[in-house]
């Protein structure tokens, strides 16, 4: 019993020395928070902006980090609290995004940004999969199946001229990304270490859960839909045809013809193609508030 104590002791004299053993015992000395408490402290600062509400929320999750971190750590052996630093950024961007009036806790809503964030940074830092270093590369390289995706969620066809245009790139950078994706799958099938049989795929999900999987497809598709019919009702004739006879149409009529129509060169249909598809997302950014994680809890702003 006497050396156990010795022990102890001896443990928590260095911990202050250790920049790691300082933090978790900080925390550990943090309550968590019940169900209630949690939800009233979050409808707190969504209705009020309470920062005190705010400051408990963010504190007694700050475990729910580490944790996270710790299931990654063998992917990061540099520094944990690398890993504990980025996953308490997607802590507080968690915060910012998050609803209490949807239904989902706020730990397991920030566990995905938490996850997220974590991820891309293992996924910078990682030199195997790093294959692109400009602003849009970046953008590409996290956001192009998402906005695929979103794009077939909100009945377009996910081309590389649509997708360019709907994430503000060039239709070439689309082109090469999806090249460049397809062929970094070899790469990820490489072994994670030496002697490890796991491959950097394994340690990678094929996707981060966004809003769809946490209120349910059909009612994310509904509510989808619902702000479509709203949004086309604020266009003008000739942009509501637009995107009604060519964007959304499974049989769309051609630049030519709309522009034929309307005495305006196919150029310029194309045109009014990118303008409503940013004035869509503008909208439903504005309408839902969860919409951006369509975007993904990857998107870190620069």
């Amino acid at each position: 019993m006497e050396e156990k104590e010795k022990s102890l002791s001896f443990r928590d004299s260095i911990a202050p020395y250790d920049p790691l053993q300082r933090y978790l015992q900080e925390i550990r000395k943090i309550p968590l928070l019940s169900e209630e408490e949690e939800k009233e402290l979050a409808i707190r600062y969504k209705l009020h902006g309470d920062k005190e509400a705010a400051f408990k929320l963010v504190v007694s999750n700050l475990r729910l980090v580490v944790k996270i971190a710790l299931e990654y750590h063998r992917y990061w052996t540099s520094n944990l609290l690398d890993l504990i630093q980025e996953g308490n950024i997607g802590l507080l961007q968690a915060l910012k995004h998050y609803d209490p009036f949807r239904g989902v806790r706020f730990t397991s809503y920030a566990s995905f940004w938490i996850r997220a964030y974590i991820l891309k940074f293992i996924i910078d830092n990682w030199r195997l999969v790093k294959i692109g270093t400009t602003q849009a590369q970046r953008k590409l390289f996290f956001d192009l199946k998402k906005e695929k995706e979103k794009l077939e969620q909100m009945g377009f066809e996910a081309t590389p001229e649509l997708v360019a245009k709907s994430l503000n790139v060039r239709e070439e950078d689309v082109l090469m990304m999806s090249q460049r994706l397809e062929e970094s799958e070899i790469s990820l099938e490489l072994a994670v270490g030496d002697d490890s049989r796991e491959t950097l795929g394994d340690m990678i999900p094929s996707r981060i859960p966004h809003l769809d999987e946490l209120l349910g497809k059909e009612e994310a598709k509904k509510v989808l839909l619902e702000k479509l019919e709203e949004f086309k009702k604020t266009l003008p004739e000739r942009e509501r045809e637009i995107l009604e006879k060519r964007m959304l149409s499974e049989t769309p009529l051609t630049l030519r013809e709309l522009g034929d129509k309307y005495g305006i060169s196919p150029e310029r249909v194309r045109q009014i193609e990118g303008e409503i598809i940013n004035a869509l997302k503008r909208f439903l950014q504005k309408e839902i508030p969860d919409f951006e994680h369509y975007r993904g809890a990857l998107e870190i702003s620069e």
